[in-house]
């Protein structure tokens, strides 16, 4: 494999090969993104770190090898096709510097056939170039037909054009920003998979339910809600809920807040706040 070229970063050098036959290969095509299997039997070489070829439903596309995993009983995985040579990786820059001017075309385009409610966010080559890639959002999760302007796409870069549309978390991951902690966006620097948020999550943690503290840029609920929630659920199994009269060493008095992480709870005694450990309390169920 002298024409092979295995670029790895610091972290990924001390990877080690999968036995091909009984593991899978995980390749992620994007720094964040979901991570996809294929088969690699016929490359018992391959290591954490390889750029490779594979083929997917928008034609040949280079990724990196994350992991080996366990594969799926009775599920068929495509074969990852070859590890990446130095040429390939070149054609693949010299494509991918194309994106940013071809984002640009593609946005005057849209704007001079009248398409208002579109948001045009990424443009994205395969390897080779055979296939073109445009990321789109609309105003309001509206379906909008665009097939016009694919049409003048094609024509214009004489090429495969996928029109892709995203909704909003997707396109929060797609430009990236500043999350209301300061940091960039969790789904644009970690998050590979988006996990299911509600209101549940942010009164379990005792979250304030104004918009501004629990939604994101992308206008749903922050990805952050879901961290911490199973920490608070535990904690919280043993705790009196607010409103419960329970017994203390300064009198009966009524739960105003909970504190699950520390294991206290702030009781109204009369006229008096005191904040007491679980253990302090006696049986919720005093009548007064």
């Amino acid at each position: 494999m002298s024409d092979t070229i295995r670029l790895k970063t610091d972290e990924m050098a001390g990877g080690e090969s999968g036995k091909a036959g009984d593991m899978v290969a995980g390749v992620r095509f994007h720094p964040v993104g979901k991570i996809y299997h294929f088969d690699y039997s016929a490359l018992p070489g391959l290591e954490v770190g390889d750029y490779v070829i594979v083929e997917t439903s928008r034609g040949r596309h280079i990724g990196r090898v994350i992991e080996f995993a366990e594969p799926e009983p009775d599920r068929e995985y495509k074969p990852i096709l070859r590890i990446a040579t130095p040429r390939d990786m070149l054609i693949y820059q010299t494509w991918k510097a194309r994106e940013p001017q071809v984002l640009e075309t593609s946005r005057r385009r849209a704007i001079e056939l009248g398409y208002r409610n579109i948001k045009l966010i990424r443009a994205e080559y395969n390897f080779d170039g055979s296939v073109l890639t445009i990321y789109y959002g609309t105003v309001g999760d509206e379906r909008v037909d665009i097939s016009r302007l694919k049409t003048a796409l094609r024509r214009k870069f004489r090429t495969k054009i996928d029109m892709r549309h995203v909704g909003p978390r997707d396109m929060a991951r797609l430009l990236g920003g500043l999350g209301a902690c300061g940091e960039p966006v969790c789904c644009g620097t970690f998050l590979s998979d988006f996990c299911p948020i509600s209101i549940r999550m942010a009164k379990t943690q005792g979250i304030s339910l104004n918009p501004s503290e629990i939604t994101g840029m992308c206008g749903r609920l922050r990805c952050c809600l879901h961290y911490e929630v199973e920490q608070y659920e535990e904690a919280s199994k043993d705790m009196p809920p607010k409103g419960k009269r329970v017994g203390t060493p300064h009198g009966v008095g009524k739960v105003v807040d909970v504190y699950p992480l520390q294991g206290t709870v702030s009781v109204l005694v009369g006229e008096v706040r005191y904040t007491l450990p679980k253990e302090a309390l006696t049986e919720p169920d005093i009548e007064t």
